[in-house]
């Protein structure tokens, strides 16, 4: 019998490996897009709800670190942030977009949990 089950451990464990290859894939993709766009996008989770907010430089402040801990760290600092909400929506060629919704206030004592988020889709830039 485990010569039976040998082949499907191999398969297994080629799966397994090949998982955090392709998220990694994934997220380089999402990163080439944010940096064409210099926005970064960001899932805020609250309790009653999670929105997709865009972040550029000047709004994650100066630091070397992870941009999720420097959005974090100025949502902490300040109470609350002035974000733009992003969905995906169609430009004018037809073709699907991240793009800025509306702006939203984001308070610190709502949000549970900050978290990057990629999306394949190209990121338009913030408004002004």
């Amino acid at each position: 019998m485990k010569t039976k089950t040998l082949p499907h451990r191999r398969a297994l464990v080629a799966f397994a490996m090949l998982v955090p290859a392709a998220l990694a894939v994934r997220s380089v993709r999402a990163q080439a897009s944010a940096s064409a766009s210099g926005v970064q996008l960001f899932k805020v989770v609250s309790a009653r709800d999670e929105v997709i907010v865009g972040a550029d430089a000047a709004m994650l402040g100066a630091g070397s670190g992870p941009a999720v801990e420097r959005l974090a760290a100025q949502l902490a600092a300040k109470g609350q942030l002035t974000l733009w909400q992003y969905a995906s929506h169609k430009d004018a060629a037809g073709a699907l977009v991240q793009a800025p919704l509306r702006q939203i206030v984001v308070f610190r004592n709502d949000a549970l949990r900050i978290e990057p988020y990629a999306t394949p889709l190209p990121i338009q830039p913030l408004m002004k």
